[in-house]
Protein backbone atom coordinates (compact mmCIF):
# COMPACT_ATOMS: atom_id res chain seq x y z
CA UNK A 1 0.00 0.00 0.00
CA UNK A 2 1.36 3.73 -0.71
CA UNK A 3 0.43 6.80 1.12
CA UNK A 4 -0.98 9.66 -1.59
CA UNK A 5 0.02 13.60 -1.52
CA UNK A 6 -1.31 15.93 -3.31
CA UNK A 7 0.23 19.51 -3.81
CA UNK A 8 -1.56 23.02 -4.94
CA UNK A 9 -3.98 20.62 -6.96
CA UNK A 10 -6.33 22.51 -9.06
CA UNK A 11 -9.00 21.73 -11.55
CA UNK A 12 -11.14 24.43 -13.88
CA UNK A 13 -13.52 23.98 -16.50
CA UNK A 14 -13.08 27.05 -18.84
CA UNK A 15 -13.57 29.74 -16.24
CA UNK A 16 -14.88 27.40 -13.62
CA UNK A 17 -12.26 26.77 -11.04
CA UNK A 18 -13.95 23.53 -8.88
CA UNK A 19 -10.81 22.36 -6.95
CA UNK A 20 -8.50 24.99 -5.46
CA UNK A 21 -5.36 24.49 -4.77
CA UNK A 22 -5.43 21.86 -2.68
CA UNK A 23 -2.51 20.24 -0.44
CA UNK A 24 -3.61 16.83 1.11
CA UNK A 25 -1.20 14.04 2.85
CA UNK A 26 -2.94 10.60 3.20
CA UNK A 27 -0.54 8.33 5.13
CA UNK A 28 -0.11 4.68 4.40
CA UNK A 29 -2.97 2.71 5.33
CA UNK A 30 -5.44 5.31 6.11
CA UNK A 31 -9.04 5.81 5.60
CA UNK A 32 -9.64 8.91 4.18
CA UNK A 33 -12.90 10.48 3.86
CA UNK A 34 -14.06 13.41 1.44
CA UNK A 35 -17.24 15.05 2.43
CA UNK A 36 -19.32 17.48 1.77
CA UNK A 37 -22.57 18.89 -0.06
CA UNK A 38 -23.11 18.41 -3.51
CA UNK A 39 -21.39 19.91 -5.96
CA UNK A 40 -18.16 20.67 -3.33
CA UNK A 41 -15.97 18.93 -5.78
CA UNK A 42 -14.76 15.56 -3.90
CA UNK A 43 -15.93 13.42 -6.47
CA UNK A 44 -13.66 15.32 -9.03
CA UNK A 45 -10.98 15.69 -6.72
CA UNK A 46 -10.92 11.64 -6.53
CA UNK A 47 -10.62 11.68 -10.29
CA UNK A 48 -7.95 13.54 -10.16
CA UNK A 49 -6.27 10.88 -8.23
CA UNK A 50 -7.44 8.52 -10.35
CA UNK A 51 -6.41 9.83 -13.17
CA UNK A 52 -9.88 9.77 -14.57
CA UNK A 53 -9.54 13.87 -14.82
CA UNK A 54 -6.75 15.52 -16.35
CA UNK A 55 -5.30 18.61 -13.66
CA UNK A 56 -5.03 21.77 -14.10
CA UNK A 57 -2.07 22.96 -11.97
CA UNK A 58 0.33 20.88 -9.20
CA UNK A 59 1.17 17.60 -8.42
CA UNK A 60 0.12 14.33 -7.03
CA UNK A 61 2.41 11.54 -5.74
CA UNK A 62 1.50 7.93 -5.26
CA UNK A 63 4.20 6.78 -2.85
CA UNK A 64 7.50 7.81 -4.75
CA UNK A 65 5.88 8.46 -7.94
CA UNK A 66 4.21 12.08 -9.12
CA UNK A 67 2.05 10.46 -11.37
CA UNK A 68 0.59 13.56 -13.62
CA UNK A 69 1.77 12.13 -16.77
CA UNK A 70 0.35 8.56 -16.07
CA UNK A 71 -2.57 7.36 -17.58
CA UNK A 72 -5.25 5.45 -14.77
CA UNK A 73 -4.05 2.06 -15.18
CA UNK A 74 -0.38 3.05 -14.92
CA UNK A 75 -1.33 4.48 -11.00
CA UNK A 76 -1.71 1.15 -9.82
CA UNK A 77 -5.44 2.50 -8.00
CA UNK A 78 -8.86 0.32 -7.78
CA UNK A 79 -12.23 2.14 -7.41
CA UNK A 80 -15.27 1.28 -6.99
CA UNK A 81 -17.89 3.25 -7.89
CA UNK A 82 -21.46 3.84 -6.77
CA UNK A 83 -22.75 1.84 -9.88
CA UNK A 84 -21.52 -1.98 -9.93
CA UNK A 85 -20.72 -1.83 -13.53
CA UNK A 86 -20.59 -5.93 -13.44
CA UNK A 87 -20.94 -7.80 -16.38
CA UNK A 88 -24.65 -9.27 -16.47
CA UNK A 89 -23.27 -12.60 -18.25
CA UNK A 90 -20.58 -13.38 -16.33
CA UNK A 91 -20.46 -15.61 -12.92
CA UNK A 92 -19.06 -13.76 -9.99
CA UNK A 93 -16.20 -16.04 -10.36
CA UNK A 94 -15.98 -14.37 -13.96
CA UNK A 95 -16.54 -11.04 -12.77
CA UNK A 96 -13.87 -11.25 -10.43
CA UNK A 97 -11.30 -12.48 -12.38
CA UNK A 98 -12.08 -10.80 -15.85
CA UNK A 99 -9.16 -7.51 -15.40
CA UNK A 100 -6.40 -9.95 -13.89
CA UNK A 101 -6.79 -12.87 -16.75
CA UNK A 102 -7.11 -9.50 -19.51
CA UNK A 103 -3.60 -8.42 -17.88
CA UNK A 104 -1.84 -11.74 -18.43
CA UNK A 105 -1.86 -13.03 -14.97
CA UNK A 106 -1.44 -17.02 -14.28
CA UNK A 107 -4.62 -18.94 -14.08
CA UNK A 108 -3.45 -20.36 -10.80
CA UNK A 109 -2.48 -16.50 -9.39
CA UNK A 110 -5.87 -15.80 -10.53
CA UNK A 111 -7.86 -18.55 -8.83
CA UNK A 112 -6.15 -17.84 -5.41
CA UNK A 113 -6.55 -14.11 -6.00
CA UNK A 114 -10.02 -14.76 -6.37
CA UNK A 115 -10.60 -17.49 -3.67
CA UNK A 116 -8.90 -14.94 -1.39
CA UNK A 117 -10.79 -11.84 -1.48
CA UNK A 118 -14.12 -14.19 -1.92
CA UNK A 119 -12.72 -15.22 2.07
CA UNK A 120 -12.63 -11.69 3.21
CA UNK A 121 -16.04 -10.44 1.49
CA UNK A 122 -17.88 -14.09 2.38
CA UNK A 123 -18.54 -14.36 -1.40
CA UNK A 124 -17.58 -18.13 -1.99
CA UNK A 125 -21.36 -19.40 -1.49
CA UNK A 126 -22.23 -16.81 -4.84
CA UNK A 127 -19.29 -17.53 -7.00
CA UNK A 128 -21.22 -19.40 -9.46
CA UNK A 129 -24.08 -16.57 -9.86
CA UNK A 130 -24.87 -14.11 -12.08
CA UNK A 131 -25.52 -10.58 -10.95
CA UNK A 132 -28.95 -10.72 -11.63
CA UNK A 133 -29.53 -13.40 -9.08
CA UNK A 134 -28.19 -11.50 -6.23
CA UNK A 135 -28.92 -8.45 -4.27
CA UNK A 136 -27.34 -4.80 -3.79
CA UNK A 137 -25.43 -5.79 -1.34
CA UNK A 138 -23.98 -8.40 -2.50
CA UNK A 139 -23.33 -6.94 -5.84
CA UNK A 140 -21.11 -4.08 -4.60
CA UNK A 141 -19.24 -6.42 -2.30
CA UNK A 142 -18.46 -7.73 -6.14
CA UNK A 143 -17.03 -4.53 -7.66
CA UNK A 144 -15.34 -4.51 -4.06
CA UNK A 145 -13.69 -8.29 -4.64
CA UNK A 146 -12.84 -6.93 -8.54
CA UNK A 147 -10.82 -4.20 -6.68
CA UNK A 148 -8.79 -6.34 -4.37
CA UNK A 149 -7.93 -8.74 -6.55
CA UNK A 150 -5.88 -6.55 -8.34
CA UNK A 151 -4.28 -5.84 -4.96
CA UNK A 152 -3.86 -1.86 -5.30
CA UNK A 153 -1.43 0.61 -4.08
CA UNK A 154 -4.76 1.90 -2.56
CA UNK A 155 -8.58 1.78 -3.14
CA UNK A 156 -10.65 4.85 -4.50
CA UNK A 157 -14.30 4.68 -3.36
CA UNK A 158 -16.54 7.26 -5.03
CA UNK A 159 -20.21 7.04 -2.97
CA UNK A 160 -20.34 3.13 -3.26
CA UNK A 161 -23.20 2.86 -0.78
CA UNK A 162 -25.52 5.19 -2.23
CA UNK A 163 -27.76 3.04 -4.43
CA UNK A 164 -28.42 0.85 -0.93
CA UNK A 165 -31.00 0.88 1.63
CA UNK A 166 -30.78 2.04 5.10
CA UNK A 167 -30.19 -1.64 6.52
CA UNK A 168 -28.11 -2.55 3.67
CA UNK A 169 -25.81 0.81 3.71
CA UNK A 170 -25.55 0.04 7.40
CA UNK A 171 -24.50 -3.07 7.30
CA UNK A 172 -21.82 -2.52 4.25
CA UNK A 173 -20.09 0.28 6.61
CA UNK A 174 -19.15 -2.51 9.21
CA UNK A 175 -18.42 -4.64 6.29
CA UNK A 176 -16.43 -1.82 5.16
CA UNK A 177 -14.86 -0.67 8.20
CA UNK A 178 -13.61 -4.70 8.52
CA UNK A 179 -12.44 -4.75 5.02
CA UNK A 180 -9.86 -1.86 5.78
CA UNK A 181 -8.82 -3.53 9.17
CA UNK A 182 -8.09 -7.03 7.12
CA UNK A 183 -6.35 -5.55 4.87
CA UNK A 184 -4.30 -2.51 6.10
CA UNK A 185 -5.05 -0.49 3.17
CA UNK A 186 -5.00 2.76 2.46
CA UNK A 187 -8.49 3.88 1.30
CA UNK A 188 -10.25 7.23 0.06
CA UNK A 189 -13.74 7.64 0.07
CA UNK A 190 -16.04 10.26 -1.13
CA UNK A 191 -19.23 10.29 0.58
CA UNK A 192 -22.17 13.13 1.18
CA UNK A 193 -23.30 11.58 4.15
CA UNK A 194 -21.58 12.46 7.33
CA UNK A 195 -22.66 9.62 9.21
CA UNK A 196 -20.53 7.41 6.95
CA UNK A 197 -17.91 9.60 7.40
CA UNK A 198 -17.56 9.37 11.14
CA UNK A 199 -18.29 5.96 11.58
CA UNK A 200 -15.48 5.04 9.10
CA UNK A 201 -12.79 7.77 8.52
CA UNK A 202 -9.51 7.84 10.51
CA UNK A 203 -9.03 11.27 8.69
CA UNK A 204 -12.19 13.44 7.25
CA UNK A 205 -11.52 16.09 4.83
CA UNK A 206 -14.72 18.17 4.77
CA UNK A 207 -15.37 20.18 1.34
CA UNK A 208 -16.68 23.64 0.31
CA UNK A 209 -16.45 25.12 -3.54
CA UNK A 210 -13.62 23.35 -4.21
CA UNK A 211 -11.56 24.12 -1.08
CA UNK A 212 -10.60 22.00 1.82
CA UNK A 213 -12.85 23.48 4.87
CA UNK A 214 -10.97 21.66 7.57
CA UNK A 215 -9.72 18.26 7.86
CA UNK A 216 -9.12 16.01 11.48
CA UNK A 217 -10.38 12.85 12.99
CA UNK A 218 -13.99 12.58 13.40
CA UNK A 219 -13.70 13.28 16.82
CA UNK A 220 -11.86 16.53 16.22
CA UNK A 221 -14.29 17.80 13.68
CA UNK A 222 -17.07 16.92 15.82
CA UNK A 223 -15.99 18.52 19.10
CA UNK A 224 -13.94 21.23 17.73
CA UNK A 225 -15.01 22.24 14.53
CA UNK A 226 -12.88 25.58 12.43
CA UNK A 227 -16.28 27.40 11.37
CA UNK A 228 -19.51 27.54 10.81
CA UNK A 229 -20.23 25.34 7.68
CA UNK A 230 -18.27 22.19 9.21
CA UNK A 231 -20.00 22.79 12.54
CA UNK A 232 -23.36 22.55 10.98
CA UNK A 233 -22.24 19.70 8.64
CA UNK A 234 -21.08 17.70 11.15
CA UNK A 235 -23.31 15.75 13.60
CA UNK A 236 -26.88 14.40 13.19
CA UNK A 237 -29.32 16.17 13.82
CA UNK A 238 -27.10 19.20 12.63
CA UNK A 239 -26.18 21.64 15.65
CA UNK A 240 -28.38 24.66 16.12
CA UNK A 241 -27.03 27.79 15.07
CA UNK A 242 -28.77 30.74 16.54
CA UNK A 243 -28.22 34.19 16.07
CA UNK A 244 -27.55 36.32 19.33
CA UNK A 245 -28.59 39.42 18.64
CA UNK A 246 -32.23 40.15 20.25
CA UNK A 247 -32.49 36.71 21.27
CA UNK A 248 -32.86 35.17 24.64
CA UNK A 249 -30.35 33.46 24.72
CA UNK A 250 -28.38 37.21 25.01
CA UNK A 251 -29.88 38.16 27.90
CA UNK A 252 -27.82 36.61 30.67
CA UNK A 253 -28.64 33.03 29.93
CA UNK A 254 -24.86 32.88 27.78
CA UNK A 255 -21.34 35.37 28.37
CA UNK A 256 -20.66 35.61 24.92
CA UNK A 257 -17.04 36.71 23.95
CA UNK A 258 -16.76 39.53 21.81
CA UNK A 259 -17.48 39.51 17.94
CA UNK A 260 -19.81 36.96 18.73
CA UNK A 261 -23.10 36.44 16.57
CA UNK A 262 -24.17 33.23 16.30
CA UNK A 263 -23.70 30.03 19.13
CA UNK A 264 -23.61 26.56 18.11
CA UNK A 265 -25.83 24.17 20.47
CA UNK A 266 -25.32 20.55 19.72
CA UNK A 267 -28.97 18.85 20.41
CA UNK A 268 -27.57 16.30 22.34
CA UNK A 269 -26.41 18.84 24.58
CA UNK A 270 -29.68 20.63 25.75
CA UNK A 271 -31.06 18.84 28.28
CA UNK A 272 -34.44 19.62 29.98
CA UNK A 273 -34.13 23.04 32.59
CA UNK A 274 -34.98 26.62 33.20
CA UNK A 275 -32.56 28.22 31.35
CA UNK A 276 -34.24 29.30 28.08
CA UNK A 277 -38.08 28.56 27.23
CA UNK A 278 -39.83 27.50 23.88
CA UNK A 279 -43.07 25.90 22.45
CA UNK A 280 -42.92 22.38 21.60
CA UNK A 281 -43.01 22.11 17.79
CA UNK A 282 -42.83 19.04 16.07
CA UNK A 283 -41.68 15.78 18.21
CA UNK A 284 -39.64 12.67 16.06
CA UNK A 285 -40.23 9.40 17.69
CA UNK A 286 -37.28 7.54 16.70
CA UNK A 287 -37.92 5.11 19.78
CA UNK A 288 -35.38 5.54 22.54
CA UNK A 289 -34.82 9.01 21.38
CA UNK A 290 -37.04 12.09 20.61
CA UNK A 291 -36.29 14.76 18.62
CA UNK A 292 -37.96 17.90 19.86
CA UNK A 293 -38.19 20.93 17.47
CA UNK A 294 -38.89 24.23 19.65
CA UNK A 295 -39.68 27.80 18.95
CA UNK A 296 -37.91 30.19 21.00
CA UNK A 297 -39.68 33.81 21.27
CA UNK A 298 -37.83 35.49 18.82
CA UNK A 299 -38.71 33.14 16.01
CA UNK A 300 -35.81 31.04 16.12
CA UNK A 301 -36.42 27.14 16.10
CA UNK A 302 -34.26 25.02 18.36
CA UNK A 303 -33.81 21.45 18.17
CA UNK A 304 -33.37 18.92 21.42
CA UNK A 305 -32.44 15.43 21.21
CA UNK A 306 -33.90 13.73 24.08
CA UNK A 307 -33.15 9.79 25.17
CA UNK A 308 -35.81 8.01 27.29
CA UNK A 309 -40.13 7.22 26.73
CA UNK A 310 -41.43 10.81 28.33
CA UNK A 311 -41.48 12.83 25.59
CA UNK A 312 -42.90 16.70 25.07
CA UNK A 313 -46.40 17.25 23.05
CA UNK A 314 -46.53 19.39 20.15
CA UNK A 315 -47.89 23.38 21.53
CA UNK A 316 -46.65 22.95 25.32
CA UNK A 317 -44.22 24.86 26.77
CA UNK A 318 -40.78 23.21 27.66
CA UNK A 319 -37.29 24.79 29.20
CA UNK A 320 -33.65 23.66 28.10
CA UNK A 321 -30.49 24.19 30.48
CA UNK A 322 -27.93 25.44 28.08
CA UNK A 323 -24.49 23.78 28.20
CA UNK A 324 -21.84 25.19 29.88
CA UNK A 325 -19.37 25.83 26.70
CA UNK A 326 -21.04 26.36 23.87
CA UNK A 327 -19.57 27.43 20.45
CA UNK A 328 -19.02 30.68 18.96
CA UNK A 329 -18.84 32.33 15.80
CA UNK A 330 -18.01 35.41 14.46
CA UNK A 331 -19.92 37.48 11.58
CA UNK A 332 -17.52 35.83 8.87
CA UNK A 333 -18.50 32.72 10.43
CA UNK A 334 -15.07 31.45 11.75
CA UNK A 335 -14.93 29.93 15.15
CA UNK A 336 -13.89 32.10 18.28
CA UNK A 337 -11.81 29.97 20.59
CA UNK A 338 -10.97 31.72 24.24
CA UNK A 339 -12.11 34.92 23.27
CA UNK A 340 -9.82 34.86 20.13
CA UNK A 341 -10.88 34.54 16.69
CA UNK A 342 -9.69 31.00 14.66
CA UNK A 343 -8.14 31.94 11.26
Amino acid sequence: MSSIELSSVRKAFGALEVIRDIDLSVAEGEFCIFVGPSGCGKSTLLRLIAGLETMSGGDIRIGDTVVNDLAPAERGLAMVFQSYALYPHMTVRQNMSFGLRRTGHSKADTEARVKEAAAILQLAPLMDRKPSQLSGGQRQRVAIGRAIVRKPRAFLFDEPLSNLDAELRAQMRVELAELHRQLGATMIYVTHDQVEAMTLADKIVVLRDGRIEQIGTPDTLYNDPDNIFVAGFIGSPRMNLLKLEGSPLANGKLSPPAGAVTVGLRPESLEIGNDIAAKVGVVENLGGTSIIHADLDDGQTIIAEARGATRPQTGTEIGFALPSQPFYFDGEGKRIRNGAVTS
